[in-house]
């Protein structure tokens, strides 16, 4: 073993464990840190460069850090008109302050903006959300999308392919028409990037404007029936299955077969004989 990983110190990194506690995303947790808003028995620590065990005393604000939650998700059917932070500086309306008041505090996994509506999916684990972020995780977002006009086969294929806009690049997008409606038509439009206003900005450049945007799945999650401002819970099962936290099973014994020229044993089962 090399001499830096005998120097590495015990446990996780102070924002990984904030992460998980439910207090903020990682890179938010960093931020607190830095704030000197942390402190961790007795010290106030200002970089995120340090490890904790679990029998650190570590405060937020000068409150205990609650103890880790098994990670939970929720879905959500956000309403236009809310935004999708914690405190808006110009005092709009917010995600958070719509959601049940029994709820846990939560996070929001990506974000939808202001006139955005359908599927935000929340959970109450920094780290689950960090992970669903992630462009690794390669996730298909799917949309349904109401514009103003219509587009041709022709601009539709330069969406599929990527287009650059501003000098921003965007990946090849999944989209379908579906509809046309009078003066508007309906489109639907899968993406993994899921850059900031993405589909408002490339449906701008291709001439049309964008007037209802609705994401119905995010990954495997799926809007479905839920009806605006509706909170639905996943059930812990699906949220281990779809996001790999389930248990490594334990190995089983394997039972040696009996040596050649000897009878197998049959089973027996208490109170039954068993069957010829």
């Amino acid at each position: 073993m090399s001499d830096d990983m005998k120097k590495t110190p015990p446990g996780d990194r102070i924002a990984k464990v904030l992460a998980r506690a439910g207090v903020a995303s990682r890179r938010e947790a960093e931020k607190i840190v830095e704030a000197g808003r942390v402190s961790v028995n007795g010290k106030v620590v200002l970089t995120p460069a340090l490890n904790v065990i679990p029998k650190d005393r570590i405060l937020v604000d000068g409150a205990p850090l609650a103890e880790a939650e098994p990670p939970r998700m929720w879905l959500y059917h956000k309403p236009a008109g809310l935004v999708t932070t914690e405190r808006d500086e110009q005092g709009r309306d917010t995600v958070f302050n719509a959601l049940p008041k029994d709820m846990p505090r939560v996070m929001s996994v990506g974000r939808l903006d202001l006139n955005s509506e359908g599927l935000l999916v929340l959970t109450n684990d920094g780290e689950l959300k960090r992970k669903m972020e992630l462009p690794a995780t390669g996730w298909l977002r799917r949309y349904r999308v109401r514009i103003k006009g219509s587009l041709s086969e022709a601009k539709l294929d330069t969406l599929r392919k990527g287009i650059e806009v501003d000098g921003i690049r965007y990946a090849p997008m999944d989209v379908t028409f579906d509809r046309q409606q009078g003066a508007n038509a309906w489109l639907t439009v899968g993406l993994r990037e899921g850059k900031n206003r993405e589909i408002r900005r490339v449906m701008d450049a291709q001439g049309v404007t964008v007037n209802r945007l609705i994401r119905i799945s995010y990954g495997p999650f799926q809007l479905g029936q839920l009806k605006q401002g509706e909170v639905e819970e996943v059930k812990q099962r699906i949220v281990k299955d779809q996001m790999g936290l389930r248990e490594t099973p334990k190995p089983q014994r394997v039972r040696k077969a009996p040596p050649k020229g000897k009878p197998k044993p049959r089973p027996r089962v208490r109170g039954k004989e068993p069957r010829p």
